[in-house]
């Protein structure tokens, strides 16, 4: 992209009162966005509003510093990581994105050269909440894992929890084969990592994947930003997992999304005394179907089984795996949090050996502490 067609998309994106749909307009009457700024002001009220109009007419006062930034940061590329802006009618624009009633004008793109979104026509988003229990988080990592062996790349969205446990899972799936196994689409400028605990996670998917958004450089994590970011991952990805989530959560946000744009919702069941299970059962209410392991994901979504790599081989990504271990105390906890009082009470223990051995299976990393003093029996695959 030349700098003068960068400079009128950068302009269109940032002039006041012009969103996605009006520029839409603007684009299929005039073509490309130099082309617009050059029309009198008779023939643009014809597409848009007089106010828009008008603003058409007046160049945003951070224009030029956006452009510098923006033309700096693509030719910054370094290591095989490559920045790219990819624009509305663009050759490699995810074709999933167009079927949206809103697609982002532009996609600000990082990562690794071999990869670019429209390889992402097969892949399953995974979301949940950013504070999930420690089976949660197993389970996400798990299941991304689980999705990753078979080829199928994970789209999430860089958030605490949930999130950064299924890029991590994706990522592990992968090892050094050279395939794109995750993609962020995150909710600031690609000049920032939000959050920063995150950064050594960005840094590895932009290796074996891909960063995205749609937000100029520079843009802070701001709260409104976040939902307009879900619906991104809904409409890149062929359906959305959700792992965990309280009623008010942003990954229902998402799996809303996803089921208006007329694609499948999975959500993973969980205890009925968990806030963070709430949201699931109620999708699963709603009609998304209850998943216990991969093949429920896989044979909902045929093309995604025929993708699946030849001869690869995926655990269930199902951590409730039958327990072989004998341990009174295990199967007396069972997956549910539950309190030292009640485990009490169940094992006729006294509170001293119940804290001695608790303390051993936690070393082990066999159960986890919850808050308010609840224990959690946490399953690997």
């Amino acid at each position: 992209m030349e700098r003068a067609e960068l400079a009128g998309w950068l302009r269109l994106s940032l002039t006041p009162g012009i969103g996605d749909g009006a520029a839409r307009r603007l684009l299929a009457a005039f073509g490309l966005p130099e082309r617009i700024f050059t029309q009198p002001d008779a023939a643009l009220r014809e597409v848009v509003s007089q106010a828009q109009a008008t603003a058409l007419q007046q160049i945003p006062v951070n224009l030029q510093a956006q452009v510098d930034l923006t033309w700096q940061w693509l030719h910054a590329g370094d290591n095989g990581v490559v920045r790219r802006v990819v624009t509305l009618g663009d050759a490699g624009y995810p074709a999933s994105l167009l079927e949206m009633t809103d697609p982002p004008l532009m996609l600000y793109v990082l990562g690794a050269a071999d990869y670019d979104l429209t390889q992402l026509g097969h892949s399953i988003a995974v979301v949940g909440s950013r504070n999930p229990t420690p089976q949660g988080a197993t389970n996400a990592r798990s299941f991304a894992r689980a999705l990753g062996e078979v080829g199928l790349p994970v789209v999430s969205g860089l958030a605490l929890g949930v999130d950064g446990a299924a890029h991590q899972g994706a990522l592990d799936a992968a090892g050094d084969t050279p395939r794109l196994a995750t993609v962020a689409v995150v909710g600031t400028g690609l000049d920032r990592v939000y959050p920063a605990r995150h950064r050594d996670l960005a840094h590895r998917i932009t290796l074996q994947g891909l960063i995205v958004s749609e937000l100029p450089l520079g843009t802070p994590p701001l709260t409104q930003n976040f939902p307009k970011r879900n619906r991104l991952i809904a409409g890149l990805a062929r359906g959305t997992l959700v792992v965990e989530a309280a009623l008010q959560s942003g990954s229902l946000i998402t799996a809303r999304l996803t089921s208006e744009q007329g694609k499948e919702v999975f959500a993973i069941p969980g205890s009925i005394h968990s806030p963070q299970s709430r949201g699931c059962h109620a999708l699963i209410r709603q009609g998304a179907k209850l998943v216990e392991s991969v093949n429920d994901i896989l044979e909902e979504l045929p093309p995604l089984q025929a993708r699946a790599a030849p001869g690869a081989t995926a655990g269930n990504g199902n951590t409730q795996a039958e327990d072989t271990s004998e341990d009174p105390l295990l199967d007396a906890l069972g997956f549910d949090p539950v309190s030292l009082d009640a485990l009490s009470a169940r094992t006729g223990w006294s509170a001293a050996a119940l804290q001695a051995k608790m303390l051993e299976l936690e070393l082990d990393g066999q159960i986890a502490r919850l808050p308010g003093g609840l224990f959690q029996r946490t399953a690997t695959a």
